[in-house]
């Protein structure tokens, strides 16, 4: 039982003729998840320039499914201290931990989406880095969603189709009228009580 056939680590063994019982991995090997083809998606960088566009081309439907997983990501690691409008209030802020900047500032409403992630990915300030927390492609997601939200509180006229910018201006002929009869009467007070 003392004597087991195996290679202990880092010890000496009699098998290989450089005595080492580690061996180099085979040439060309990659670790799983080691795989570096895209920089871009892993950094959010073109060199040393952040970039401004997801990594992958996305069709309408991936855009949806996409926001949707920014969003569920966002409300897990980014509200307790974000809050989930993005204005820096969350609730860690709340009892005393210090508050970050608002996502709707004109600072980072017009930085590069490769800048949310390189924070998410790195930290920045008091904010750690979520590179263990959240995956790589999760972390382009919640960009996605950041930005999304970003827009979504500071909308124009532009950012509406034609066909749903005519539906806003069309008259609202469908609501229904109620007569005025109909309407129970208030009591004094204005139903104040």
């Amino acid at each position: 039982m003392q004597d087991q056939p195996k290679f202990i680590p880092l010890r000496a063994n009699g098998f290989y003729a450089d005595q080492r019982s580690a061996r180099d991995p085979v040439p060309g090997a990659v670790a799983r998840g080691q795989l570096d083809d895209d920089p871009y998606f892993l950094t959010g960088k073109h060199g040393v320039v952040l970039g401004n566009e997801l990594p992958n081309p996305l069709s309408r439907e991936d855009i949806g499914r996409i926001l949707a997983r920014g969003q569920n990501r966002y409300n897990i690691y980014c509200t307790p201290c974000h809050a989930r409008a993005g204005d820096g209030n969350g609730m860690i802020v709340q009892r005393g931990y210090k508050q970050p900047p608002s996502f709707h500032e004109q600072r980072l409403r017009n930085a590069p989406l490769g800048h949310f992630f390189d924070v998410m990915s790195n930290g920045f300030g008091a904010m750690p880095d979520y590179s263990t927390q959240i995956k790589t492609a999760d972390r382009w997601a919640v960009a996605a969603y950041i930005r999304a939200l970003q827009r979504s509180q500071h909308a124009n006229d532009a950012d509406v189709s034609p066909e749903d910018q005519e539906k806003l201006k069309a008259p609202t002929e469908n609501k229904s009228k109620v007569p005025a009869d109909s309407v129970p009467p208030q009591p004094p007070g204005g139903g104040k009580q």
